[in-house]
C-alpha cells in the first residue's frame, strides 16, 4: 500500500506524510467524487481508495454508483466507501466533504470539438456546483469535466451568486498535462522519467496547454525541433489517445491518475504538508486573465500562494502570446454562460 502511494507521487512533501502515517494519526478526511461510475471516475475511485489520507469516500453518479462503490468497497484499506445515485442523493454525498473531485459529464469523442464538449457538460457542472455551494460550500474543488478553460469560470460564477466563493478553493485540474511533459521529456532526454519536473502553464486545451520545457528538471540539451515537437505533443495528448481508441473512449486512466495525484496533494496541503506545490488553473493575477494554470503552493485553506512563471525562453513567450486570446475566449465564454 504504501509503496503504491510512493509511486504515485515523487515529490518531497509526500515523504513526510508516509513516514508519519504509522506514529501519527492521520486526520479524518471526505473525499466525494461527482461522476464515479464513468471512465475517469471508475479507476479515481479505486486510486482515492488505495489513498490512506482519506478516510471516508462518497461515490455520486446519476446511476450504477451502488455497484462501483460494492466493488471498491472490499479493498481492504481504511476508507469507508458510500455509494449514492440519483440527484436526491447528491445532498448527502456532498455533506462534510474536504475534497470534492468532478469527472462528470461526457468524454471526447473523434471529431467532437471543444464546443460540442461544453454545451453537454456547461450544464452538468453547474447543477453539481449550485449543491456543492449548499452542501459543502469549504471543500476544496477539483474541477477534470473539460472544457476546464470554461467549467472553472462557470463554476466561480455559480459560487459567487450563492455568496460562497472562495478562490483559494477552486482548482482546475491540469495534472494531466504535467504528468505527459514528464513522460515525453524523460523520453527524449533519457533521464529517468521519476526525477524529472516540468512546469506547465496557461489553460488545459489545445495551444492554451503550454509546457515550460526551458525550466525542466534534470537540465538536458534539448534541440529547438525537439523541444517544439515535446510541446505539440503535449498540447495533443488527449488526441493522441482519443484517436488510440478509435471511438471506444478518451484518456481516462491517464486523467484519473492525475486526478488522483492532484487530489493527494489538496489532502497533503489541508493536512498541514509544508511546500506542496502542483500546477493547477486557478484565479490568477500571473498575467491579465482572470484565471491561469501555474505552480501553486497548496495549503489548509487551499491556495497558499499563486507562483509566478519565472523565466521563459522566445519560444515560451511567443508561445503564451498566442495562447491568450484563445483562453481569454473560453474563460468569458464559461462566465457568460453561468450568468445568463
Amino acid at each position: 500500500m504504501l509503496r503504491f502511494i510512493k509511486s504515485l507521487t515523487t515529490s518531497p512533501s509526500s515523504h513526510i506524510v508516509r513516514r508519519g502515517y504509522a506514529s501519527e494519526a492521520v486526520p479524518e478526511r471526505k473525499v466525494t467524487v461527482l461522476g464515479a461510475a464513468g471512465g475517469i471516475g471508475q479507476p479515481l475511485s479505486l486510486l482515492m481508495k488505495l489513498n490512506p489520507l482519506v478516510s471516508n469516500l462518497a461515490l455520486y453518479d446519476i446511476a450504477n454508483t451502488p455497484g462501483v462503490a460494492a466493488d471498491v468497497s472490499h479493498i481492504n484499506t481504511r476508507s469507508e466507501v458510500v455509494g449514492y445515485a440519483s440527484d436526491a442523493e447528491l445532498g448527502k454525498a456532498l455533506e462534510g466533504a474536504d475534497v470534492v473531485i468532478i469527472p462528470a459529464g461526457v468524454p471526447r469523442k473523434p471529431g467532437m470539438t471543444r464546443d460540442d464538449l461544453f454545451n453537454i457538460n456547461a450544464g452538468i457542472v453547474k447543477g453539481l456546483c449550485e449543491a456543492i455551494a449548499k452542501h459543502c460550500p469549504n471543500a476544496l474543488v477539483n474541477m477534470i469535466s473539460n472544457p476546464v478553460n470554461s467549467t472553472v469560470p462557470i463554476a466561480a460564477e455559480v459560487f459567487k451568486k450563492a455568496g460562497t466563493y472562495d478562490p483559494k478553493r477552486l482548482f482546475g485540474v491540469t495534472t494531466l498535462d504535467v504528468v505527459r511533459a514528464k513522460t515525453f521529456y524523460a523520453g527524449k532526454a533519457m533521464v529517468p522519467v521519476a526525477e524529472v519536473n516540468v512546469p506547465v502553464v496557461g489553460g488545459h486545451a489545445g495551444i492554451t496547454i503550454l509546457p515550460l520545457f526551458s525550466q525542466a528538471t534534470p537540465k538536458a540539451n534539448l534541440s529547438d525541433e525537439v523541444i517544439t515537437a515535446l510541446t505539440k505533443r503535449t498540447q495533443d495528448g488527449g488526441t493522441e489517445v482519443v484517436e488510440a481508441k478509435a471511438g471506444k473512449g478518451s484518456a481516462t486512466l491517464s486523467m484519473a491518475y492525475a486526478g488522483a495525484i492532484f487530489a493527494d496533494a489538496c489532502l497533503k496541503g489541508l493536512n498541514g504538508v509544508p511546500d506542496v506545490i502542483e500546477c493547477s488553473f486557478v484565479q490568477s493575477t500571473v498575467t491579465e486573465l482572470p484565471f491561469f494554470a501555474s505552480r501553486v503552493r497548496l495549503g489548509k485553506n487551499g491556495v497558499e500562494e499563486v507562483l509566478g512563471l519565472g523565466p521563459l525562453s522566445d519560444f515560451e513567450k511567443e508561445g503564451l502570446e498566442k495562447l491568450k486570446p484563445e483562453l481569454k475566449s473560453s474563460i468569458e465564454k464559461g462566465i457568460k454562460f453561468a450568468t445568463q
